[in-house]
């Protein structure tokens, strides 16, 4: 049986009522209730309020957590859904469909949540009311008339603004994905637009997984640094199919974004900007098409950059053709030694200026050559 949050709200009012009249009632049996009595059993109240609602937050939090976790590891096991699954169109439905349940959940869960931290922050704001009453009693004072109630409190948000818009337009992408597969879609496009609209929907929750804290600090460094593998990995083979040209950095910025769709385009796949499975087949198949000799340049090419570094002071870890983040911190440090923009890209800006500053080097080094006086023998 489900309660509305409404009911919720109203019971534990009720709760904190009954307590205070019970108070007050067994301060009356000793004499008159005055003032401070009255304030002191509002205080107590409240905090017997905040601690409930405090809890409500917590077991809220939990929930949508572990119905976000669910929902998550269902995209993720019917991202795949061709691999998986007979290759037809109505598979592909069917396994849209099933995600309905967790994805109710995960909502409900999110919306559970944020009525519980509203409350948390609505019980801090009348304790703290309750204490400065109670203030005023112990002083003598007393409120003045007129006086206008205090603004509505605010909470803040389970997690930022843009990871909330982020999960918001995944899962409209999602729902258009869906409903433009029909019994007449042919299977590939069928799987190509459900595949898309599914990992970016993915990767849009587990953003919002970890902004609301449903990962420990130490779980949210793993998550960060594998990420940053992956899209290392995922450079490098963009730049070696030729739509990279930016730093090799780790980072799934606008650079990678446009990658992603150009080969997407070129490939003629749904242009998402977000890797799937049909966009990572289409990326190898492009390098198999490139051979192993570009692989092998392209090592040899990275080695190269980490030898120089190496010898120039700026490298100091492994020359084994394997381009890392440090690896580009190395050269965008020779880079600014250089003067010219730090970009972490091995660019034409950059050689120029490194032979550049050879030559100086080089000019400054060598001794001046003597001119020989003009001979007056006729001998040579």
């Amino acid at each position: 049986m489900k309660i509305d949050a409404a009911r919720v709200r109203w019971l534990r009012r009720a709760s904190a009522t009954c307590t205070v009249i019970v108070a007050i009632g067994l301060a009356g049996c000793a004499g008159d209730v005055s003032s401070v009595d009255r304030a002191e059993a509002q205080v107590a109240a409240k905090e017997k309020a905040l601690t409930e609602a405090q809890a409500q937050l917590t077991a809220a939090s939990d929930a949508f957590c572990g119905a976000s976790k669910a929902y998550i590891a269902a995209l993720d096991r019917y991202g795949d859904v061709l691999n998986e699954t007979a290759p037809t169109v109505g598979d592909v439905r069917d396994a849209g469909a099933d995600l309905t349940d967790p994805r109710e959940d995960a909502f409900e869960g999110a919306e559970a949540a944020v009525d519980a931290q509203r409350e948390v922050v609505t019980a801090e704001q009348e304790l703290e009311d309750a204490r400065a009453a109670l203030e005023q009693a112990n002083s003598g004072a007393s409120a003045a008339p007129g006086e206008p109630d205090a603004a509505d409190p605010t909470s803040t948000p389970l997690a930022p603004a843009a990871t909330v818009e982020r999960v918001t337009q995944a899962e409209s992408d999602f729902d258009a994905a869906l409903s433009g597969i029909t019994d007449d879609t042919p299977l590939t496009d069928a799987s190509e637009q459900f595949n898309s609209a599914v990992v970016a929907l993915e990767f849009a929750w587990l953003r919002l997984f970890v902004d609301a804290g449903c990962v420990s600090d130490e779980q949210t460094v793993q998550a960060q640094a594998a990420a940053s593998a992956y899209t290392t990995a995922l450079q490098q083979e963009l730049a070696q199919a030729g739509y990279y040209a930016g730093a090799i950095d780790g980072l799934y910025g606008p650079e990678t974004v446009r990658a992603v769709e150009a080969l997407q385009e070129a490939s003629g796949l749904p242009v998402t900007g977000t890797v799937d499975n049909a966009t990572a087949e289409a990326l190898q198949a492009e390098l198999l098409a490139l051979g192993g000799a570009a692989a092998q340049e392209s090592i040899a090419t990275t080695a190269a950059v980490q030898q120089t570094l190496k010898l120039l002071g700026f490298w100091d870890g492994p020359v084994d053709g394997m381009w890392t983040p440090a690896l580009t911190e190395a050269v965008q440090s020779l880079q600014v030694e250089l003067g010219v923009e730090p970009t972490g890209a091995v660019d034409a800006a950059t050689i120029n200026a490194f032979h550049t500053a050879i030559e100086e080097l080089a000019n400054a080094e060598s001794p001046e050559t003597p001119v020989p006086a003009p001979s007056t023998s006729d001998e040579p």
